[in-house]
C-alpha cells in the first residue's frame, strides 16, 4: 500500500464511462485535482443512467438528453478528455500505457477500471442469436427494441429477476401480450423472501402477465433469420414476436485478467478500491470488494456512485475506505419497490403493513436486521437504512407492530 497525497498533477485514466467511471471523474475533480482526466468509454454517448433504460426511457416519457448525467460541456469545463467510441484492447502495466483500438495509446499514473458488466447471452445454438432477441443493458440495446413495443405484439421475457420483471411491466402497459417464464422455482429467488416474490407475482398477474415459473427455454425457434416460436422446457411451444432475455450479468474482468491483474468473480480490490497492481483501481458493477467476512460484488447504482468516489479519493492518497451501503430499488407499475441492506442470509422474515398498497419486508437471521424490502413506503424504507446503517436491530415483533413510530426505533 502506498502512504501520502498523490501528486495533484498525477495523469489518471479511467476506462469505463458507466456510472461508476463518470463519478469518480466529477470526484476527482472537486477534490482539487489538477492532472489531467482521460475517461474512455466504448459507446458514443456522453455518460448516462442506465435503470431509466428499462422504465421511462422505454416508455417514451424520458429523451436521451435527460439520460445524460451532465451535459458535453460539463467535460470541457472540468477538463476531463471523454474518449466516446473507444474501445480498450490491452494494458500494459509495465509502461503504465492504455492501448486504444484505433492504435492510440494514453499513460497513466493511476488507473481506473470502470468496465461494469455485460449480460449473459442465451446460446447460438438454441437460438440466442436470431433476430428478435433482445437484451436489457445500454442505449444502443432499448434503442434497438423500441420499434417492437406495438400493441398485442407477443413478448416472451426470459429471467425473473428485476430487470425481466421491469421489461414485463413496460410491455403490459404499452399493450402486449407478455409471458415470462423464470427457470427457478419461484421469481426473484436469488434476491428476495418468498413474500416479496408473491407480492410481484400477484402484481403482474393483476396487469395480465403470464408468468410461469419453474420452466425454461429449450430452444427459439427462426422463421428466416428472426425469432418466431419458444419451445419451453415443459414441452410446450409458444409463437413470440421479440423475445427479451434477462438472465444475470458476467463482470467485465478480460482486460484485468489479461494484464495479470488479480480476479476472482470481479476485479479483487482491497478497502481503498486498489487491486493487486498499486497504480490500478477498480469500482463498480466489476469490483469484487471486502464484506464482512468475506468479499462481495454489487450491482446497483448506489454502490457504482459511492465506489467510484471512495476510488477517487484512493488515487488521491485519501481514502479511509470504503465501506458499502447496500441499497436498490425497482419501479413496476404503480409500485416502487426500495431495498436496503442485502438479505444474503436471512432465516426470518416479519411483515409490516402501511396505508393503502404500502408493505415491508423485514429480513432477520435470528435476531439482526440485515435488510428491508418496502414497496410503496419509503418512510419505512428511509427509517430501515438507517436502523440497518447504524446497526439497529428492533425486535421483528416490534416493526410488525404497526401501533410502533419506527423513529421512535431511531
Amino acid at each position: 500500500m502506498e502512504d501520502g497525497r498523490v501528486d495533484q498533477t498525477s495523469r489518471i485514466v479511467v476506462i469505463g464511462a458507466g456510472q461508476a467511471g463518470f463519478s469518480a471523474c466529477a470526484k476527482l475533480r472537486a477534490l482539487g485535482h489538477m492532472g489531467s482526466i482521460t475517461l474512455i468509454g466504448d459507446e458514443n454517448h456522453p455518460p448516462y443512467q442506465r435503470p431509466p433504460l428499462s422504465k421511462g426511457f422505454l416508455l417514451g416519457e424520458t429523451t436521451e438528453e435527460r439520460l445524460y448525467f451532465r451535459p458535453p460541456s460539463f467535460y470541457d469545463e472540468k477538463g476531463i478528455e471523454l474518449r466516446l467510441s473507444s474501445t480498450v484492447e490491452a494494458i500494459d502495466r509495465s509502461a503504465h500505457k492504455v492501448m486504444i483500438a484505433d492504435g492510440s495509446e494514453v499513460t497513466y499514473d493511476r488507473l481506473l477500471l470502470a468496465t461494469g458488466a455485460r449480460p449473459r447471452l442465451l446460446p447460438p445454438e438454441i437460438g440466442g442469436e436470431l433476430r428478435g432477441v433482445f437484451y436489457v443493458r445500454n442505449l444502443a440495446d432499448i434503442t434497438s427494441m423500441t420499434h417492437c413495443f406495438r400493441q398485442a405484439q407477443r413478448v416472451l421475457i426470459i429471467g425473473g429477476g428485476y430487470i425481466g420483471l421491469e421489461a414485463a411491466a413496460v410491455s403490459s402497459k404499452l399493450g402486449l401480450e407478455v409471458t415470462l417464464i423464470e427457470a427457478s422455482d419461484r421469481i426473484l429467488q436469488r434476491v428476495a423472501s418468498p413474500e416479496t416474490s408473491q407480492f410481484f407475482r400477484e402484481l403482474h398477474a393483476f396487469h395480465g402477465v403470464t408468468m410461469l415459473e419453474g420452466v425454461g427455454i429449450r430452444r427459439l425457434a427462426g422463421e428466416g433469420s428472426h425469432v418466431h416460436a419458444a419451445e419451453l422446457s415443459d414441452g410446450s411451444v409458444r409463437p413470440v414476436d421479440f423475445v427479451i432475455v434477462g438472465i444475470g450479468v458476467h463482470p467485465n474482468v478480460e482486460l484485468a485478467r489479461e494484464a495479470g491483474v488479480d480476479v476472482d468473480n470481479g476485479i479483487v480490490v482491497d478497502a481503498d478500491c486498489r487491486t493487486s497492481d498499486p497504480h490500478i483501481f477498480a469500482a463498480g458493477d466489476c469490483a469484487s470488494f471486502p464484506w464482512k467476512e468475506g468479499r462481495i460484488r454489487l450491482e446497483s447504482v448506489g454502490n457504482a456512485i459511492d465506489q467510484g468516489e471512495a476510488a477517487a479519493k484512493a488515487m488521491l492518497g485519501e481514502s479511509s475506505g470504503y465501506v458499502a451501503k447496500p441499497w436498490f430499488w425497482s419501479d413496476q407499475f404503480d409500485v416502487k419497490l426500495q431495498i436496503a441492506g442485502l438479505s444474503t442470509g436471512y432465516d426470518n422474515v416479519a411483515t409490516r403493513h402501511g396505508a393503502g398498497n404500502a408493505i415491508s419486508y423485514w429480513y432477520y437471521r435470528g435476531d439482526e436486521l440485515l435488510a428491508v424490502d418496502a414497496m410503496n413506503d419509503p418512510r419505512v424504507y428511509m427509517a430501515a437504512k438507517r436502523m440497518i446503517e447504524a446497526g439497529k436491530s428492533p425486535p421483528s415483533a416490534v416493526v410488525a407492530d404497526t401501533t410502533v413510530d419506527l423513529k421512535s426505533l431511531l
